[in-house]
């Protein structure tokens, strides 16, 4: 991703992309070529505000493949908090190349302590129950491990990353395999060793997947109300899911949720209504 990024900037190289524009932008940064090859300079990286800092190995690594004349000093780590006007690294080395890797690193450094942020809002949230915070695969293309990573550092919990991870057989699914029972038996039969998740929309739909030995049940859109019945209901039953609250969750519904003593919320907008965080590089002449 490090390097896409790059090549967004000073060159589309091998992506298949026409542009009339490429041959001319071929890994170049003529701003940066105003300056004299051999400059040296330092810089520091401030925040503008605050929140959960994560990203730190993406800017690293973005300054390796420029050349890893950049030597960095980073006074926090990925998870730790940072608050306003902070200065988060010190950085040292060769004018040009911090230039040219000025705005990817940052692109990469505010987007992930977004999601790292954002999560660690909903967590202090329901800090006082006994519930998991999942994130989803509702995540920027290309940056799920970046945001799944960021999310942990957040606080959160991570939800399957891929679809050969578990079984998450939601309404479609069931539609097309011809109701809960069946989709649940062949699942079971197949991979015995995956977990296996199931999405209801009802209580008599979910005690099809409780019959059918679902050992997470996503209970999609569920009121409060109808939570604290579903977990009734599995009081009264031999095989005990999981449950999982899902659906329209924010930051003013999600401890009430929490609340009603269901075992996890996943939360889409983790990773996908993220505001990236407000970063500023300032370089200075050696």
């Amino acid at each position: 991703m490090c390097q896409l990024a790059l090549n967004e900037d000073i060159g589309l190289l091998d992506l298949g992309i026409e542009d009339s524009a490429s041959e001319n932008r071929h890994s170049r940064d003529i701003t940066a070529e105003l300056i004299e090859p051999d400059t040296q300079a330092t810089a520091l990286l401030i925040t503008r505000e605050s929140g959960v800092l994560c990203g730190t190995e993406w800017v690293n690594t973005i300054f390796k493949i420029l050349g890893g004349g950049v030597q960095i000093n980073w006074l926090l780590k990925d998870g730790d908090y940072m608050v306003s006007e902070q200065t988060i690294c010190e950085l040292k080395g060769n004018a040009r190349q911090l230039l040219t890797g000025e705005r990817s690193a940052m692109n990469f450094l505010q987007s992930l302590s977004a999601t790292a942020t954002l999560t660690n809002q909903y967590v202090n949230k329901i800090a006082n129950s006994n519930c998991q915070l999942l994130d989803t695969r509702k995540t920027i293309p290309g940056m799920r491990y970046g945001q799944k990573y960021a999310a942990k550092c957040g606080g959160g919990t991570n939800h399957r990353f891929g679809l050969s991870d578990a079984y998450l057989i939601k309404e479609n699914h069931i539609m097309a395999c011809g109701g809960i029972k069946k989709a649940l038996s062949k699942a079971i039969e197949m991979n015995p060793d995956k977990l296996l998740e199931i999405e209801v929309e009802n209580l008599e739909e979910l005690k099809q997947a409780i019959e059918g030995k679902a050992q997470v049940i996503m209970l999609d859109n569920f009121t409060n109300t109808q939570i604290k019945q579903a977990i009734a209901l599995r009081q009264e039953t031999e095989w005990k899911p999981k449950f999982e609250a899902s659906g329209n969750v924010n930051l003013d519904t999600l401890n009430d949720i929490a609340q009603t003593g269901v075992d996890y919320i996943s939360v889409g907008a983790l990773t996908k209504d993220i505001k990236a965080i407000d970063l500023s590089m300032r370089i200075t002449l050696i």
